[in-house]
């Protein structure tokens, strides 16, 4: 008698003699005669007996078919072997047209599910090819059976699933001052410590590069100015020291002189070590300029990830008031504004300014004027982004404005929004921590289950059970691929469990990285706030005050469910305002569907983004600050508010400026600034008109616009989803007042 069924992709499940009655019953209802359901059973039941006590489900069909060729209904036969074969191809057709799709390059959600790879390219062929076959492996063999329900039923999104059987991590904050100073190893090689500027400026590209192929999400650098700012000092040193032999004399004083600022100036008029001293200043200043030009071209050309996509990188700046860090600082901004190539927007890294008031903010603060030219470079180039440290979950009780390590105390964003800091597991810092993985709810199918729910108040309390069930859907999952990627070893990851990774440098290569991992956080996502209070109360938090106390209410109690999480699995649980891109349009598609087209709901091709206002509503820069600055409190895995601006910015610095201003105001953790930017794909030419169709440099009329996708920038929309399409087209600008 068969008791349990080998499946065809290797599981093991219990016998249940229904499929056999039920596929019989299929082919007979396909038949002129119809239904016998005295044969059914009969059928089912021989097979069931005569079976043996395992059998795999192609053999199980095999005997239901003897039994029905033996039996007088041949023409059932017939119908249940056609049916069989129909099935064989349909498994093998949807592979099939999957595969056509990436290799006949197809612009679809699969192809285009991530704006920063290049999918058309070989290797990024073979990463889809290998995505598309590794997710229904994770399906069967990874993810429990709630889990795949609520995946299949489009209440859960696991963001980068493919991933989930390497055991890799998403993101991590580099700790560069490590690697400049003891250099490491990647496996194949190593690579001495920096002794320059130069050399300091190539480890950390190597560094991020080669972290990015041990990873799944993206690479920063916390405190790129002051990692950075030591091998300064060194340069000009070096330039002494070529004076010296020039000269031939001794001008070691000079070494350890105080420097108020490294800055070019004419030699004319000055004489002796003072001619010396601005001599090697201007030549140390031409070469870190050199090496930040050097590490942006790096970080636009070097790929990973099997050659089809750029590093995913950030660096964070601005807080360091030594005269080397303000030479950093200043000479990767004029990098950025100069820009790569024939004078394009550099798309990597992501640039994020520190802001901090006592450091770079008020006039009198020592870096005021660089943050000046940061928001003249913003106004031109789209970087840098600026996270406010001087909100109040971004503050650090051990912060000293005369700490030289200060950076230690500092919150540091990556990628489109990805934020650590809070730690129950050790230091309460960004450095040397990332987010582990995380997943996202699609809230607003829970609002449309409770939406014909004609009381307000039983709707709502209908929705936060609903809600509340979710999300212990989501903490169960993300704890077991947590547990199943404590499993991984050290030597798996070579750079980033040896010299990254907080208390990494303990590892043997063949201790696993059970130990250290929990420093880094898991990510309790959402998406469509907008939808899911319309589908609720017929209105958006951007156009009802009680829809935003009820949008507050929702996310106030992830917030509150996910410290509950983090004291019952003992992990770092964090709320993520999660950066939909290829999910904007992927939950929307599977809701409508379902529930037809909603006005404010599902009538458009995207979710809104997290906690934002709509992309489409007009109002003030002011009114959406108000709105969303709450939020960003609440959702401390990560989070950003944006600005769309009208014309040439380039000329309007102010702006920029009014827009921190504005951060500051309200308690917003991490923001940016969107303005046109128009780009010859075929030249590189670029400007702000409202309307460019023919490059005045070349005269192609292959003209795209330059914009950010989430939190990043993508070189050309063509490499959009359509639903990120849509939403790009739907973008108003927010008012001044």
């Amino acid at each position: 008698m068969i008791q349990t069924v080998v499946k065809r992709d290797g599981r093991i499940v219990g016998f249940n003699e229904q499929k056999i009655i039920t596929a019989i019953r299929k082919a007979m209802l396909h038949t002129d005669i119809g239904e016998d359901l005295d044969l059914v059973h009969q059928i089912a039941d021989h097979v069931t007996i005569k079976g043996k006590s395992q059998m795999t489900v192609e053999e199980i069909q095999d005997a239901v078919e003897l039994e029905l060729m033996e039996s007088r209904r041949k023409d059932v036969a017939q119908k249940y072997i056609a049916y069989r074969n129909q099935r064989s191809i349909a498994r093998k057709a949807k592979t099939r047209d999957m595969f056509l799709e990436i290799i006949n390059i197809k612009s679809n959600d699969i192809t285009r599910e991530n704006a920063n790879m290049n999918a058309d390219t070989p290797a990024g062929m073979m990463m889809k090819f290998a995505s598309e076959t590794t997710k229904p492996f994770v399906d069967d063999y990874l993810l429990s059976d709630e889990v795949k329900e609520a995946v299949r039923d489009n209440y859960l999104h696991i963001h980068d699933k493919d991933y989930y059987p390497t055991k890799s991590l998403t993101c991590v904050q580099h700790p560069l001052d490590h690697i400049l100073r003891d250099g490491f190893s990647a496996g194949h090689g190593e690579s001495r410590p920096a002794k320059r500027i130069e050399t300091a400026s190539i480890l950390g590209c190597i560094s991020l590069e080669t972290a990015q192929n041990e990873m799944h999400g993206g690479q920063a650098i916390p405190a790129f100015d002051f990692y950075l700012a030591p091998y300064v000092r060194e340069s000009f040193i070096e330039e002494i020291k070529v004076l010296e032999e020039l000269y031939g004399q001794d001008f070691s004083t000079l070494y350890h002189a105080e420097i108020e600022d490294y800055l070019t100036r004419p030699l004319d008029g000055l004489e002796g070590e003072a001619r010396i001293l601005q001599h090697a200043i201007n030549k140390t200043v031409a070469r870190v300029h050199q090496s930040m030009e050097a590490f942006i071209h790096n970080m636009n050309t070097i790929h990973s990830r099997g050659g089809n996509q750029v590093v995913f990188s950030s660096i964070n700046y601005g807080t360091d008031t030594s005269a080397e860090g303000r030479c950093i600082i200043r000479e990767v901004l004029r990098s950025t504004y100069e820009g790569v190539g024939n004078g394009e927007t550099a798309i990597f890294p992501i640039q994020i300014w520190k802001k901090k008031r006592g450091v770079s903010y008020l006039p009198e603060d020592r870096n005021y004027d660089l943050y000046q030219y940061a928001c003249k470079v913003t106004a031109r180039r789209f970087f840098p982004n600026f996270i406010n440290l001087d909100a109040t979950f971004n503050q650090h009780e051990s912060w000293r404005a005369d700490d030289p390590k200060r950076y230690l105390y500092e919150t540091a964003t990556m990628g489109c929004r990805t934020r650590v800091f809070e730690n129950r597991f050790g230091p309460k810092t960004s450095i040397g921590r990332g987010n582990i993985s995380f997943s996202t709810i699609n809230i607003v199918r829970l609002a449309l289950e409770c939406r014909p729910i004609e009381n307000p108040e039983d709707r709502i309390a209908a929705f936060f059970a609903k809600l509340d069930e979710m999300l212990e859907i989501t903490a169960r999952q993300l704890h077991e691929r947590l547990e199943f990627q404590k499993t991984a070893y050290a030597k798996q990851f070579p750079l980033v469990m040896s010299a990254l990774w907080l208390g990494s440098e303990k590892l043997k290569p063949n201790d696993t990285i059970a130990s250290v991992i929990n420093q880094g956080t898991l990510g309790i996502g959402f998406i469509g706030l907008a939808e899911c209070l319309v589908a609720l109360t017929g209105k958006h938090h951007g156009e009802s005050e009680e829809a935003q106390q009820l949008g507050l209410r929702i996310v106030t109690y992830m917030r509150d469910r996910a410290n509950d999480f983090s004291e019952r699995y003992q992990h770092n649980y964090s709320v993520l305002a999660t950066p939909a891109e290829g999910l904007s349009g992927k939950f929307t598609k599977g809701d409508r569907k379902k529930y037809g087209v909603i006005a404010g709901v599902t009538d458009r091709d995207y979710y809104t983004n997290s906690n934002h206002v709509p992309v489409y509503y007009k109002c003030s820069a002011r009114h959406k600050a108000e709105v969303e600055a709450p939020y960003h409190d609440l959702t401390r895995g990560g989070h950003i508010f944006y600005v769309e601006i009208d014309g040439d910015a380039t000329h309007n610095p102010e702006v920029i400026m009014r827009v921190v201003d504005m951060m500051d105001r309200y308690n917003i953790g991490y923001g940016s600034v969107n303005h046109n930017r128009n780009r010859c794909m075929d030249c590189g030419y670029e400007n702000a008109d409202d309307h460019l169709e023919v490059c005045p440099k070349c005269g192609s009329t292959h003209i795209d616009r330059l914009q950010r996708i989430t939190g990043y920038l993508v070189g050309t929309t063509e490499r959009w989803n359509n639903a990120k399409l849509a939403e790009l087209n739907d973008r108003v600008i927010h008012s001044k007042e």
